[in-house]
């Protein structure tokens, strides 16, 4: 059975370290974090594999997982290409945003690089697991880091596929505006709605109902057929209007405010894709 190291456990971490083991053909074995409780409580989660407390405790393996921020991957694969003891491996990062060059250090020293990005939220490892299969997995990096990667993905019930390097930064960029903003947009509204003075239990039931009734829209019907609102029907002097309200209670909220009435205007406008 071929084996695994973690170097960083957290949400995307454990998440994938439990589906690995769960699949029962890699082996998590050494696990680096931050603080060895954070380790323990990672493993608990995980289900394998041993802490360690430093990089050259670290014992050679069939694969690596850098799950660690963004900023830390290349300071960790620098830490990583100087223990000289440990053989070259196919290593991979998790980051939507960078590629594989980010690991340039270790891609010196012969080890297979690649990044793969599973698009999804992984707010909670376990919603996360439930969550998994079908999973859209984007990934870029060297052929023989590749060609060990999308078997074990697919296994995991990830469906893989290639992006460009030079296209990770607006690939990322579509994740953040389709999950990451949204929760702005909502809060958003919802002190909108407090601030007019609607009571609190009623804003937390449009919280559920507005959001999936717009979410079963989109779904049937794509975002050009489920847009709705001023914007979207030409009503350019009601945008203007409520946009310079919105200014007037949050500037940033008012800038958001006029640049997406904008994109749902362009939006409306556009011809409908023919499929």
């Amino acid at each position: 059975m071929k084996t695994i190291n973690l170097i960083g456990c957290g949400r995307v971490g454990q998440t994938l370290g439990r589906l690995l083991t769960q699949g029962g053909q890699i082996r998590v074995q050494d696990v680096l974090t931050r603080s060895s409780t954070s380790a323990e409580q990672a493993l608990a989660f995980v289900g394998a594999g041993r802490t360690v407390c430093q990089m050259t405790d670290l014992r050679p393996a069939d694969l690596w997982l850098l799950a660690v921020p963004d900023g830390q991957i290349a300071p960790v694969a620098a830490a990583l290409a100087a223990c000289d003891s440990l053989p070259p491996a196919t290593v991979f990062h998790a980051s939507g945003a960078l590629s594989a060059d980010v690991l340039k250090p270790l891609h010196d020293k012969r080890w297979p690089v690649a990044s793969a990005h599973c698009l999804l939220s992984f707010a909670s490892p376990p919603l996360a697991l439930q969550q998994f299969v079908g999973t859209p997995c984007a990934l870029e990096g060297d052929v023989l880091a590749l060609a060990e990667l999308r078997p074990l993905f697919t296994r995991l019930g990830a469906q893989c596929f290639d992006v460009r390097a030079q296209d990770k930064l607006l690939y990322h960029a579509g994740a953040v505006f389709a999950t990451n903003f949204l929760p702005v947009l909502q809060d958003l509204a919802e002190q909108l709605w407090q601030h007019s003075g609607m009571p609190l239990p009623m804003v937390q039931r449009l919280r559920a109902s507005l959001l999936q009734n717009a979410v079963n829209n989109i779904t049937a019907l794509g975002p050009q057929g489920a847009l709705t609102g001023p914007a979207a029907r030409g009503d350019m002097v009601l945008v203007a209007a409520q946009g310079q309200a919105v200014q007037q209670w949050n500037a940033n909220a008012g800038q958001a405010y006029q640049a997406l009435s904008a994109l749902a205007r362009s939006l409306a406008q556009r011809e409908p894709p023919i499929f």
